[in-house]
């Protein structure tokens, strides 16, 4: 009788212990693989803000006409970005509850870009992740 009880004690803190820390951790990292996904996907579109904005010498109206497809993936969900004339790109996930807004600045005739993203902990060291 001592022995089943023990075996049943020991399977439920086995499983509290997944529950409590392993699936929490597997969660992370898939928000960290779609917080990375959303990041990348903006990639093409700061290209060519960066090349509208050196080439007329400023922001204004950089991001006219720059447009990214929506995503959609069966792991990820949809990720979706929009592209502001300054150039500006807010990027979101649903599934996820993700957000990126990537700002670009022009200094010296060279565009540069601050990467600010929510949930902090998700977002790669790029976007100041943790």
């Amino acid at each position: 009788m001592r022995i089943g009880l023990l075996v049943v004690a020991v399977l439920a803190l086995i499983g509290f212990l997944v529950v409590a820390v392993v699936l929490p951790q597997m969660q992370g990292a898939e928000l960290k693989e779609a917080a990375e996904a959303l990041v990348a996907g903006a990639e093409p579109a700061k290209q060519q803000v960066a090349a509208a904005a050196e080439k007329s010498g400023g922001l204004a109206g950089a991001g006219n006409g720059v447009k990214i497809a929506p995503k959609s993936d069966p792991k990820q969900g949809q990720m979706k970005w929009i592209v502001g004339a300054d150039g500006a790109i807010r990027g979101w996930n649903e599934k996820n509850a993700l957000e990126v807004a990537l700002t670009p600045s022009l200094q010296g005739g060279k565009v540069s870009w601050s990467c600010k993203g929510y949930p902090v902990n998700a977002m790669p060291q790029s976007c100041s992740g943790r």
